[in-house]
């Protein structure tokens, strides 16, 4: 536990790094870069390419001396950070080299600002959540490997299928290359894929949700092609659509991630916007195969229906279960046929009361404005914010 004093140094800079994080964390990446090349590795560059991460790293780093004096203010954050750690591989050993170039640009962006007892009051602060971290991150990684079928480290997969599903989103089908078991994991979570990109020399790593029910004998991740193969944003996506086909291997790490299902019988709504479907795609899966115990609602959200993935799976799942699962679609481009269909963007306002009950638990998924719209839909149409739980499509914290 911090000295109160440590933590009085620490809450008085938020002022300094509400005006210059996000400059420090960019010179972080970079001094660790430099340092360091092989973490390129680790490290998703797109986002670096786009400064999404050095802001979202920025506004972290501003949460936890916000919230130093409560950190279990951000356990679900800390828990979502060591799940998305897990999935990369990220070891205990690489929290010193981020401490160190992290602090060393505080030091260089800040100047005399940076006195030895603030530098060393962030220090003791750094070190307290990454200690938070890597134990949390340990029991992910033994968790992991005691399951049947588990395992550590990165695995081959072989692509046993590929299956477009829209115009954008194609299907892959992953079996081990070693011909063993797979661990049965949680709908809702994710395996990192990693591949090499050549032209860059560098591995680089993407999160895909697992679609496929849970029990499969092999896992499903369906992709969405980014800008195309040269785009900074689609180097992994147009190279698994355009370059890989069935029988090419991919290396893979053990599902990991907690926007998962929540226990209980409260009526559930899902809401999901574009490539946000996947996780919970595999939500209803699960819930099909427990005879969906309790009313479900599902509201997509798309562009135009030729982007619309996974129809036929998701109306065939609803008429297994007419009475228990609700589904509504949203077009944007005003081209909706059938009486499910909405035109517009998503709003659970237009949709019948008994679709969207105020003791609802709510899964979310999808980017982030579209996070932030419609948490404020949700709550205006009575759903308390506590009850709704998110996903963003995005960058996060040291990916």
């Amino acid at each position: 536990m911090l000295e109160s004093g440590t933590r009085e140094i620490v809450k008085s800079t938020v002022p300094v790094l509400a005006e210059h994080g996000e400059t420090i964390t960019r010179r972080f990446y970079a001094r660790m870069f430099e340092a360091h090349p092989e973490l390129r590795n680790v490290f998703n560059q797109a986002h670096q390419a786009a400064g999404e991460q050095p802001q979202a790293l920025a506004r972290a780093v501003m949460a936890w001396a916000e919230h130093i004096d409560e950190p279990q203010v951000l356990e679900d954050t800390v828990r979502r950070i060591a799940h998305k750690h897990v999935s990369l591989r990220v070891t205990a050993d690489q929290y010193a080299i981020v401490g160190e170039h992290l602090l060393g640009a505080m030091g260089e962006v800040l100047g005399e600002a940076a006195t030895p007892e603030i530098v060393g009051a962030w220090e003791q602060a750094y070190w307290e959540l990454a200690r938070i971290l890597i134990d949390a991150e340990q029991s992910l990684y033994d968790e992991q490997a005691a399951q049947t079928g588990g395992w550590t480290g990165w695995r081959r997969f072989r692509i046993r299928s590929k299956m477009p599903e829209s115009r954008e989103i194609t299907s892959f089908e992953l079996v081990p290359e070693d011909g063993g078991a797979i661990p049965e994991h949680r709908a809702g979570q994710y395996v990192s894929v990693r591949m090499g990109l050549p032209e860059e020399g560098i591995v680089q790593p993407r999160q895909y949700s697992l679609t496929h029910p849970p029990g499969s004998d092999a896992l499903r991740i369906s992709v969405k092609r980014e800008a195309g193969n040269g785009a900074p944003d689609g180097r992994v996506s147009g190279r698994l659509h355009d370059a890989l086909g069935e029988g090419d291997c991919v290396e893979v790490s053990a599902p990991a991630g907690d926007f998962v299902l929540p226990p209980g019988e409260h009526p559930l709504v899902l809401v999901a916007g574009g490539v946000g479907i996947t996780p919970l795609l595999s939500m209803l899966h699960e819930l099909d195969r427990a005879g969906v115990p309790r009313p479900v609602t599902l509201l997509h959200g798309v562009r135009e229906r030729e982007v619309r993935a996974f129809a036929g799976e998701i109306e065939a799942l609803r008429a297994r279960h007419p009475e228990r699962l609700k589904v509504a679609v949203f077009l944007e481009d005003g081209d909706a046929r059938e009486p499910h269909e909405y035109a517009g963007r998503v709003d659970p306002a237009r949709l019948a009361p008994e679709m969207l009950p105020p003791a609802a638990e709510v899964r979310l998924s999808g980017p982030l404005p579209f996070i932030r719209d419609q948490r404020d839909r949700l709550t205006d149409a009575g759903i308390p914010p506590e009850r709704i739980v998110h996903e963003v499509f995005g960058p996060d914290v040291l990916q």
